[in-house]
């Protein structure tokens, strides 16, 4: 298993939970401060309009998150709901609510003033309905990953921090070199690599995965105000015809959160700048005051710079590759991902353990393109 972020961790654990000897690689360590799973904080939530598979991979997923925050030392998950809010009902909304029923989530549809009431903390001006998913919450990126691989470790599965070379040919893949010198073998053969995928596997992936830059902004709230506090204010998205911006209330006393949740420009994750642009500070500011006017003059109390991983429409990679048929790849995270970890995990796992093909025709990689169009959200 090679890549320790989200997707690998869970990967190797539902590996080693099936009874297998298994080996996980990274060359920088598990979440570490360049990967797309780290970082403070990620959402978890049910609604993706008319994609009910990942209103289903999310549920199934914050099983295991409440299990993996039961054995940390601080909390994974901070169920603080999620308030997602539209300017009209549209069909996102009508569908996710759909959605929701068939599952038996206890989601809330609300107007405009039942939010304003509810949530004080935002200015609902120029809203019409939102839905509200009590359960869901944040996910503490890096402290999640660190743990589960700890964890993993624990029961006896291994974790080498170190960098590797593999040689890319066809057939079977049979081995994989450590910079050491030494090499490892394996029936089976795990690469989840995030925004380093495709500089991998580049004749292959080169223009079907690519990685964008985004910029993560924190603010103080107003001292002694407590409707910034998680349980009091809502992890949210507004949804804004798609373009959407989003953020978490004050988390650990880090400042309130706050992104654009678009693609930035293309970027390389081993040169890119890790310093936020003023570009992007002014554009978050400008929405934190229109939306958030407590916030109005809040100080910068922090900046992130990341990257997502998009695959050509957001759909997720989790499929072999077509020379080397004891491989697969999984990435495509797409800025949703982190939340799906432990069901992306389960599924490449029983794809690696099968020696079929993907069940899920949306996870192939015969569906990835190579021109840029997003159609999750």
């Amino acid at each position: 298993m090679i890549g320790a972020g989200v997707f690998g961790s869970w990967t190797a654990e539902h590996l080693r939970r099936a009874g297998h000897q298994v080996t996980l690689l990274d060359m920088e360590g598990p979440a570490h401060n360049r990967a797309s799973s780290g970082g403070e904080s990620r959402m978890t939530r049910g609604a993706y309009g008319k994609d009910a598979i990942y209103t289903r991979m999310a549920l199934d997923s914050l099983k295991e998150w409440k299990a993996l925050s039961a054995t940390a030392g601080l909390p994974i998950l901070i169920p603080n709901g999620v308030l997602f809010f539209f300017p009209e009902e549209q069909a996102y909304l009508t569908d996710s609510i759909a959605a929701h029923r068939a599952l038996g989530l206890p989601s809330e549809l609300l107007d405009g003033p039942a939010m304003a009431r509810r949530f004080p903390m935002i200015d609902f001006s120029g809203v019409r309905a939102g839905i509200f998913e009590p359960g869901f919450g944040a996910l503490m990126a890096s402290r999640a990953v660190q743990t589960l691989v700890r964890n993993y470790v624990a029961a006896g599965g291994e974790f080498r921090h170190e960098l590797t070379h593999f040689p890319q040919h066809g057939g079977p893949l049979k081995s994989i070199q450590f910079a050491s010198g030494s090499t490892l073998e394996a029936d089976a053969f795990v690469f989840a690599l995030g925004p380093w995928l495709p500089k991998h596997f580049p004749d292959l992936l080169g223009s079907r995965i690519f990685a964008t830059r985004q910029e993560i902004f924190y603010f103080a709230p107003p001292e002694g105000d407590r409707r910034f506090l998680p349980y009091v204010m809502p992890g949210w998205a507004d949804f804004n015809a798609g373009d959407m911006y989003y953020g978490f209330p004050d988390l650990e006393a880090r400042g309130v959160k706050f992104a654009h949740d678009k693609h930035g420009v293309a970027v390389d994750p081993d040169i890119q700048s890790r310093e936020h642009t003023q570009a992007a500070l002014d554009e978050v500011i400008a929405f934190r005051d229109r939306r958030f006017p407590l916030l109005r003059g809040a100080p910068l109390t922090g900046a992130e710079v990341c990257q997502y991983e998009n695959s050509s429409n957001g759909d997720f990679l989790i499929d072999r590759h077509p020379a080397m048929p004891n491989v697969v790849l999984v990435g495509g995270g797409s800025g949703h991902g982190f939340k799906h970890g432990p069901e992306v995990g389960r599924l490449a796992a029983e794809l690696a353990l099968s020696g079929g093909v993907q069940s899920e025709p949306r996870f192939s990689l015969a569906t990835k393109g190579d021109t840029q169009h997003r159609e999750v959200h």
